[in-house]
């Protein structure tokens, strides 16, 4: 473990972890032994990143969140406040199933809102924007915007978040940086 990330006194970071540089752990949060933590990352308040948890870079984690093993965020994933992972289907206290955890990927750039629910072995597709208060129940496709309980996908998203709205062929641009978006066969492209 190197030491140039910062860790809030109150934070408590296990030996045995590798956390990249310019990452910052903040307040009561825990870093468990066996995890991965890129470059630049924000872990928030009162987080637990639990063993064998990949994190890429630059990765957004608010407060309240706890990431179980098996969950893999790939580079510039945010995870809103108080949105949950599971790694087990069928939980009972009174069997043990490590050994069934269940594998959940966050793609580059994915945003999940606060309050939201991610069944595991659900892949989230890249840049995909998940609603707050969603659970996700089923893999999401990449730019897809899923809301609801259980989630069901109402549009498409720019790479920087913005409802895409697409032409009679299939084109369509974000608002705020122009970038060129084509559907086809319910999949996204972008083209600049």
């Amino acid at each position: 473990m190197e030491d140039n990330f910062y860790n809030h006194p109150s934070a408590i970071v296990d030996e045995g972890c590798k956390i990249g540089s310019g990452t910052k752990i903040w307040h009561f949060s825990h870093i468990m032994a066996g995890c991965i933590i890129g470059e630049k990352c924000n872990i928030g308040q009162n987080v637990v990143v639990s063993p064998g948890v990949v994190l890429g870079k630059n990765v957004k984690v608010q407060n309240n969140v706890s990431i179980y093993t098996g969950v893999i965020c790939e580079d510039d994933v945010f995870l809103g406040p108080s949105m949950v992972f599971t790694n087990v289907s069928n939980p009972r206290s009174a069997v043990i199933r490590k050994d069934q955890y269940k594998e959940t990927l966050v793609k580059k750039g994915a945003s999940i809102g606060a309050n939201a629910t991610v069944v595991c072995g659900n892949a989230i597709g890249s840049y995909a924007l998940i609603g707050a208060g969603a659970v996700i129940t089923k893999p999401v496709p990449d730019y897809a915007l899923v809301v609801g309980n259980p989630a069901r996908q109402i549009g498409w998203v720019s790479e920087y978040g913005h409802k895409l709205i697409f032409d009679e062929k299939g084109h369509a641009f974000c608002p705020e940086t122009n970038q060129e978006y084509i559907l086809l066969d319910q999949k996204i492209s972008r083209v600049n």
